[in-house]
């Protein structure tokens, strides 16, 4: 009876141990919204929004290679399992910051209007007001220049066994993730009658579901060209051959000098200061210096007092968002064409007047008067973004994009890929800094981030069109004025207002229902979509602490992830 007795005392303990201990630990968990952990390594880690591209990077860095291989790799990859949001059809922009002298590089790889397609070639097809989604909206794609750039400066394997898993996949097959196949299914129907487009990414006559093995052996051989080639293995030879051919048979206008004479442009990167951080984005014709200007404006109101995602703070992002981006669609295109006050736009003392503009209580619907708001409203969410950090400290900050899904939808015979919608960007204005010329470049919706404070530096970036730069400063206050981590930064939820006008605006539904209404009150005109909404775009981020500790994270809108570098077993 006795040990009975003091078998239910030792029960009973520890019962009210583990019933205090689950309390004291519910007391002290953070609360998180933010669907998973941030990854942490001592070697390098790839972000990207597909699994399979991670691990193929990281496979890469495994082999020797630098972060500029992983990015590589990852993004070749990435061509086959996102078809509808990049590959070599479509432009590429990068931040290459390198450790040893702690310089942040930047390369414009965006792909100009052929030569002979100008405003009065199009006005005689009876073309005035847009460029219409077709073969004349086709601009020279970029990323193959962009690639062969990159490794040419930075890369320390042979680009030949960066291109490998990417013709690894594109040959034998990859299964086809959730989100992608949910795209895939909603761009097939408008698609699948553009020349070439169901012969590539309509197998069996359907698009893939789920789980479906999907084969691209044609842009697997486009991929060998380069692998074998370089940058002539696109630009050059049989894969140019086939995209000229293909333009002429389509009405187009692109030509072999087009494509052979198309160089990509390393440049410098600008800035500005956020409460004590550096942020950069890359110079026009990108859309980066609006999240720039952001900064500036949300930098005169004091948003940690305000609190996270409270209206008071969603309110001056949403009105900064506004002010930030009529500057785009006034100012910006491509600056050899014309010249962009980029430093003026960037100035605190404006950043300060213009916040005086901005009413606490009511939200502003403007209206701009041009043609191509309307276009500019209405596309481009198909891109994909990854970072990169290595085990020395050096990060890639990579974006790549068709602009629509699927770009145009056009697939030039034997080549595998589909050719990017980018010029239908252009504005036929006369006049306008972004009316069409020839061998411009078009104002850009893909912008890659990178940050830093001391020792800290962060690569990140959002996709999504126009959702991009109001996206990348959401991000940025999550970790200057919350204090989040990278993880949690680029997971809060977000809202978007796909619009150049109006008061029109996307919000996702963990924003609290009170928070929903103060903004409705104000005139804001609210969509309230889900927790984790495609509509936010999808981010990926990498980072280096001060102790030199890497950190990855991943968006969890998108079906990737962070994944780290598997380091050498062998005992040191």
């Amino acid at each position: 009876m006795q040990k009975i007795k003091y078998a239910l005392v030792l029960w009973g303990m520890s019962s009210a141990i583990a019933f205090f201990s689950q309390n004291a630990w519910a007391q002290r968990e953070p609360e998180r919204d933010y669907g998973r952990s941030v990854v942490a390594s001592r070697s390098g880690i790839v972000a990207t929004s597909q699994t399979l591209a991670s691990a193929a990077g990281a496979d890469i860095l495994r082999r020797g290679g630098n972060a500029v291989d992983a990015a590589i790799a990852a993004n070749a990859v990435l061509s086959v399992i996102e078809p509808m949001m990049n590959g070599i059809g479509g432009d590429l922009f990068a931040m290459v910051y390198t450790s040893a002298d702690k310089k942040l590089s930047g390369l414009n790889a965006s792909g100009w209007a052929p030569q002979a397609l100008t405003v009065e070639h199009l006005k005689a097809k009876g073309v005035t007001k847009s460029i219409p989604r077709s073969i004349d909206s086709v601009t020279v794609p970029g990323a193959v220049a962009g690639w062969a750039a990159l490794h040419d400066r930075f890369g320390k394997l042979p680009l030949s066994d960066d291109l490998q898993p990417a013709i690894y996949y594109a040959r034998k097959g990859v299964p086809i993730t959730e989100m992608v196949a949910q795209v895939w299914q909603d761009t097939a129907a408008t698609l699948k009658s553009q020349p070439g487009f169901a012969d590539t990414f309509l197998p069996r006559g359907r698009a893939p579901a789920l789980g479906d093995v999907f084969r691209d052996p044609d842009l697997a051989r486009s991929l060998e060209l380069v692998a074998m080639h370089g940058r002539d293995g696109f630009y050059r030879g049989a894969t140019a051959q086939a995209l000229v051919a293909f333009s002429k048979q389509q009405g187009g206008v692109m030509a072999l000098t087009d494509l052979a004479d198309f160089q990509p442009e390393w440049v410098e990167p600008i800035s500005t200061t956020y409460r004590g951080w550096t942020v950069y984005e890359l110079p026009p014709n990108g859309q980066g210096i609006a999240a720039l200007s952001m900064l500036n404006l949300m930098e005169q109101f004091p948003l940690r007092e305000y609190g996270h995602n409270s209206a008071k703070t969603l309110h001056v992002m949403i009105e900064a968002k506004k002010l930030a981006y009529a500057d785009l669609i006034t100012y910006i295109g491509d600056p050899r064409f014309s010249p962009i006050p980029v430093q003026q736009l960037l100035s605190k003392d404006l950043a300060r007047r213009r916040a005086d503009s901005i009413d606490p209580n009511k939200a502003h619907c403007s209206t701009l008067p041009s043609d191509l708001s309307a276009k500019l409203n209405a596309m481009g969410h198909d891109t994909t973004y990854l970072s990169v950090i290595d085990q020395q400290g050096n990060i890639v900050s990579l974006i790549q994009s068709n602009y629509a899904a699927f770009g145009t939808g056009f697939v030039a015979p034997g080549t595998g890929f589909a050719l990017q919608n980018r010029g239908q960007l252009f504005s036929l204005e006369a006049g306008h800094p972004n009316v069409l010329a020839p061998h411009k470049r078009p104002l850009h919706t893909i912008i890659p981030g990178f940050m830093h404070k001391g020792d800290e530096t962060i690569g990140f970036g959002i996709m999504g069109g126009f959702n991009q730069a109001q996206a990348h400063a959401q991000f940025v206050s999550n970790i200057v004025d919350f204090g989040m981590n990278i993880q949690g930064a680029v997971g809060a939820a977000r809202f978007t207002m796909p619009a150049f006008e109006g008061c029109d605006l996307f919000i996702e539904s963990r924003v609290p229902k009170p928070v929903q209404q103060e903004l409705a009150e104000k005139g804001h005109e609210l969509g309230v979509v889900g927790a984790y909404s495609l509509r936010m775009g999808r981010g990926n981020v990498v980072m280096r602490n001060g102790s030199g500790i890497n950190f990855g994270a991943s968006d969890p809108r998108a079906d990737g992830e962070a994944i780290p570098q598997v380091p050498s077993w062998t005992a040191q």
